[in-house]
């Protein structure tokens, strides 16, 4: 009865996907592999409906994989026997590495650059705007906060060559971007017609931000031939912001630490899941949620000998696109409409219907006069929205703010508008956009 009703459930939401006989041949070794030879998923053997199911069905029939587990078991318990862990570190095969989320989220990683390189690689086919550029001879600029990716020093300004790493440049060394100074932007806008990247690589809240002082400074700046926006979600105001000044192509790629390149934005604004190095589960929220097209992902990787997750739920929300297909072509493995934030960022309405991020900035984004918001829910009737404007009229954008609020979280909101001078990342350097200051239960809302 439990293998029927799986079965039921994955043709509800598999609206047309095409995957290839590999990859289910892939998803099929993982699985084998980690239920008989990795401690982690010791527990997870009794779960199994039997290798004669189908595959879909083994796997929806598994938890997920979370960051508690990978922190309780690493490394030894997520590894197969015979991998001599402290030998590959020697030789420098692989680092560990720790991630840069909050506190409670944070763990360690094995790195593997070889692998990492290989699934970047492959994500690219899936956008036409990298079909002239030399994976492995390109230079990239890289814009974003030295406690995620670079080389931080907030004392003393670095000079270019001690920023340098091979083919990559790495625009920003300071961890606090409202502090950056008129002479560092400037510094960096120079450096990227020197340095000429064929991709320029950014946080897009830190490009926004240097966007605008390009805007108000009338400079013009290298327009490399595509600008790749990672480590955070962009909202549609640093979106424009950023538009107005670089006229390259912008591609969002999502993706994690622990599972390499996931999704692709292509030319036609989807997001392609790159097939070759992962599998992607997807759970949907209830149709009273906001579901049954949106929902969360859990990721297994493949082909990396030093990373057996399986169903690893990095906490990341997205919708899928209902037609299964795309009108650039391509039209294998899970298509996306949008990836809509993560479940940090979910807030509730008043009458406790989850509102992601992509939501919330769909509303916001139609405030005229914002440069940065933040949204802090703090109980289930209190938001308090933080914006950075430079309108005259604050009464405005209060009684705009606050009407555009209540028509999304309900009438009995109460709504606290505040203006600040800046909004400063987290201690992880991301930016944050939404946070709810109260637990909130995901599998309450998912189908």
């Amino acid at each position: 009865m439990r293998g029927a009703g799986i079965t039921r459930k994955l043709s509800a939401f598999s609206p047309g996907w095409n995957f290839s006989p590999e990859y289910y041949h892939q998803s099929t070794d993982a699985l084998n592999l980690a239920l008989d030879k990795i401690a982690v998923y010791e527990s997870w053997k009794e779960l199994d409906p039997g290798r004669d199911r189908p595959i879909d069905v083994r796997f929806a029939a598994m938890p997920a994989l979370t960051k508690k587990d990978i922190r309780d078991h690493f490394p030894r318990g997520m590894l197969p026997p015979g991998l001599d862990l402290k030998k590959a570190l020697t030789a420098g095969e692989i680092e560990l590495v720790d991630t840069s989320g909050t506190t409670d989220d944070k763990i360690t990683n094995i790195w593997n650059q070889k692998w990492w390189d290989a699934s970047e690689r492959s994500s690219w086919r899936y956008n036409s705007h990298f079909e002239k550029i030399d994976y492995d001879r390109h230079r990239e600029a890289i814009l974003a906060n030295p406690r995620n990716v670079g080389f931080i020093s907030d004392d003393l300004d670095l000079p270019m060559d001690k920023r340098r790493l091979a083919r990559f440049l790495y625009l920003n060394e300071k961890s606090d971007p409202t502090k950056w100074s008129k002479e560092l932007m400037g510094r960096m806008v120079r450096e990227l017609d020197i340095f000429r990247p064929d991709v320029l690589e950014a946080n897009p809240s830190l490009l926004a931000r240097l966007s605008r002082f390009i805007s108000e400074n009338s400079l013009t700046v290298f327009q490399p031939e595509v600008i790749v926006f990672t480590y955070e979600y962009v909202t549609k105001i640093e979106f424009r912001q950023i538009g107005r000044v670089f006229s390259s192509p912008m591609v969002s790629s999502y993706g994690t630490t622990e599972t390499g390149y996931v999704f692709t934005e292509c030319e036609a604004g989807r997001f392609h899941q790159n097939t070759d190095f992962c599998r992607v589960d997807f759970e949907p929220f209830k149709k009273s949620c906001g579901g049954p097209l949106t929902g969360r992902i859990l990721v297994t990787p493949f082909g990396n000998p030093w990373c057996y997750f399986i169903r690893f739920d990095a906490g990341d929300l997205v919708s899928i696109e209902e037609s299964g297909q795309c009108r650039c072509g391509r039209n294998s493995g899970m298509i996306l409409s949008s990836i809509n934030g993560r479940k940090a960022n979910l807030t509730l309405t008043v009458d406790g219907r989850p509102v992601t991020l992509f939501e919330l900035d769909s509303a916001v984004s139609r405030i005229e006069g914002i440069e940065q918001y933040k949204l802090i829910q703090n109980d289930c009737l209190t938001y308090e929205l933080h914006l950075v404007s430079r309108m005259e009229d604050q009464g405005r954008v209060t009684r705009k703010s606050e009407e555009t609020l209540k028509a999304l979280y309900g009438d009995r909101a109460v709504v606290k508008v505040v203006f600040d001078t800046d909004i400063p990342p987290e201690v992880s350097g991301k930016s944050l956009i939404s946070r709810a200051l109260f637990p909130i239960d995901l599998n309450e809302y998912l189908e």
